[in-house]
């Protein structure tokens, strides 16, 4: 009687967990080279607010070794810790600048998105019928305005407001920005509100709800994370709005871009103001998008518990 021998079968186990290892480093690799590439302009921008004019043409980089940090950015604003506390023309003006940026771009996002909610849901949930244009045609026309060069439209709306004397007016460019983002508004949450099931509508107007009680308590709440992602793309678009506020202001409302773009003086770029003034109008978009993402996700965890 004849016994079978049989080998043992040889396994590598550390090849597959080699090769596992050499992705997995492969792929934090490129996400570190492409986060470096994302915060080298940040970084640039914070280091060349504290360079002066030789610093930044020789394009010094690291601090305390290639270039001495200095406040001169900071201090032609009098936001420097020796200037902070003293009277200032130029932090004045930026405080002014500032302050129309805040209120134009807020009031705008504000009003795009009220006008914009009740128009998408509008279309998202009822059938229109203008001439040959159907609900699909009416939202296409609408993002179609978008197409179109906000330069085209300067002129008409620049004689517009100076005829009604609201040239040079905060409230000018509340309205222009609202006008010209509230397609995007339109376009955005018609889809939201698409994908929320009609029968929760159905249901609460058995119960008695009202078309507004079912927008305002229903609709509105289950279509957050699209508000605020709506939010805050519009306010972006309202707060680096340049172009327009160059036609409808002069002196009184003037906001944040247009006082980067004066640093292009006679004797060339002021390359450390610059900055400081990009810093600044980059941190209050950071915080809101740090503040609004919380609501995003709470919204899209709720919305999961539901379904």
């Amino acid at each position: 009687m004849s016994t079978l021998a049989l080998k043992p079968v040889r396994r590598h186990p550390a090849v597959p967990r080699a090769k596992r290892m050499l992705g997995r480093a492969l792929i934090y690799a490129a996400l570190l080279f492409w986060t470096f590439i994302c915060l080298f302009p940040i970084y640039w921008t914070v280091t060349t607010s504290f360079k002066s004019a030789v610093d930044v043409t020789q394009a010094h980089l690291i601090p305390w070794v290639d270039f001495q940090p200095d406040w001169k950015g900071w201090r032609s604003l009098g936001l420097s810790p020796d200037t902070l506390f003293g009277t200032s023309t130029a932090r004045a003006e930026f405080t002014s600048r500032f302050v129309n940026s805040i209120i134009t771009s807020v009031g705008a996002s504000l009003l795009a998105l009220i006008l914009g909610s009740l128009a998408a849901y509008g279309l998202s949930r009822f059938r229109y019928k203008f001439a040959w244009m159907r609900n699909d045609d009416i939202l296409f026309w609408m993002i179609s305005q978008r197409i179109m060069p906000p330069v085209v439209s300067a002129i008409p709306i620049y004689v517009m407001f100076q005829q009604v004397h609201l040239l040079d007016t905060p409230l000018a460019l509340i309205l222009t920005y609202m006008t010209v983002n509230l397609p995007i508004v339109v376009w955005l949450m018609v889809d939201f509100f698409d994908a929320i099931p009609r029968e929760l509508e159905e249901s609460a107007a058995l119960d008695g709800a009202s078309r507004y009680r079912i927008l305002f308590d229903l609709m509105l709440p289950l279509a957050r994370p699209g508000l605020v992602a709506t939010t805050l793309l519009v306010l972006i678009l309202s707060w680096n709005e340049y172009l327009l506020a160059l036609f409808l202001s002069t002196a009184n409302a003037q906001t944040m871009p247009l006082l980067v773009a004066a640093q292009n003086a006679t004797r060339g770029p002021q390359w450390w103001t610059m900055s400081v003034l990009i810093l600044l109008m980059i941190v209050p978009v950071v915080v809101m998008t740090l503040f609004l993402q919380r609501f995003i996700a709470r919204g899209l965890l709720t919305g999961a518990v539901k379904g």
